[in-house]
């Protein structure tokens, strides 16, 4: 994802320059030069706004986001929006076999069957769903950052989170572990990004006694309970704060979750809190909650 810049990744000792270093040691002298450039302020205003675009309209696949950016200004090809988006893990939420599959998959890795067809989230700890979102920042490398998030869909409580300044699976089995270790739910759904499907992340849940649901082509909804906690991290917090480091967008974030499970009233729970429904299992006025009535959530 970042170009390379050289500089030494090695240093002078007691009076040995770096190629006399190198020259004892076998090694070629290019071959120590490593370090990442941080992606041009270009790159990260146009992947800004590809992600506000995004956040208020998350049924835009590359190639609405492109006309957009287009119509504003921008000077962009779809393909470049496309990678873009791949990189920032937005895939569009739309029904039917044309889905753009942005959120790729390594073929090696094997696939779980969906589970949750006409199934209703009835408890606590019923359905788990994981899912990952672009954070950007300002000022420093890389200039954004990965959310993982295991949402109860039940309750809408935020089990465990993680943050990362990669798209590797390492955090997403941190996230995974932390849940874990306060609850096992009936059914996990993920899609079938390659975080999702490697053996490390499979074997931890079926060793946990959890049933594994994958999305399978055109679950547009599977994930809606997510991507609305996706839209209220943006517009209530990501996006009235400028993080410049990783450290200030890991306190702000777990200030603001922490907000959010605790203090922040749900209408679509008779305005209790994530953390009231979750621990004390009331029932959600109305009934239970379903994927019909998500898109009524706030």
């Amino acid at each position: 994802m970042a170009l390379l810049e050289r500089e030494p990744v090695v240093t002078r000792v007691q009076g040995l320059s770096i190629r006399a270093q190198t020259q004892l040691l076998g090694l070629n002298r290019s071959s120590l030069y490593y370090r990442p450039l941080p992606p041009s302020s270009q790159e990260l205003l146009l992947k800004r706004r590809i992600d506000e675009i995004y956040t208020a309209r998350p049924f835009y696949g590359y190639r609405r986001i492109t006309v957009q950016l287009r119509q504003e200004g921008y000077v962009v090809n779809r393909k470049a929006v496309a990678r873009h988006m791949q990189e920032m893990g937005l895939s569009a939420i739309c029904p039917g076999p044309h889905r753009p599959n942005l959120s790729k998959r390594a073929q090696q890795h094997s696939i779980y069957p969906y589970l949750l067809r006409g199934v209703v989230a009835r408890e606590p700890n019923h359905v788990w769903g994981v899912d990952l979102t672009y954070i950007r920042m300002v000022g420093s490398y890389p200039g954004w950052l990965y959310l993982v998030a295991v949402l109860d869909w039940y309750s809408r409580y935020i089990v465990s989170w993680e943050l990362s300044q990669d798209m590797g699976e390492e955090f997403v089995l941190e996230a995974a572990r932390a849940a874990l270790a306060k609850a096992t739910p009936s059914i996990w759904n993920s899609d079938q990004g390659s975080q999702f499907t490697s053996p490390q992340y499979t074997a931890l849940l079926a060793g946990a006694g959890v049933q594994i649901s994958m999305d399978g082509r055109g679950r547009f909804v599977d994930n809606i309970f997510t991507e609305r906690l996706w839209r209220n991290i943006k517009y209530e917090e990501v996006y009235l704060h400028e993080y410049t480091n990783p450290r200030e967008a890991r306190h702000s974030l777990d200030r603001y979750i922490h907000f959010y499970n605790n203090e922040r009233p749900h209408q679509a729970l008779d305005y209790q809190t994530p953390a009231m429904v979750y621990h004390q299992m009331t029932t959600v006025k109305g009934g239970n909650l379903t994927l019909e009535n998500a898109s009524h959530w706030s």
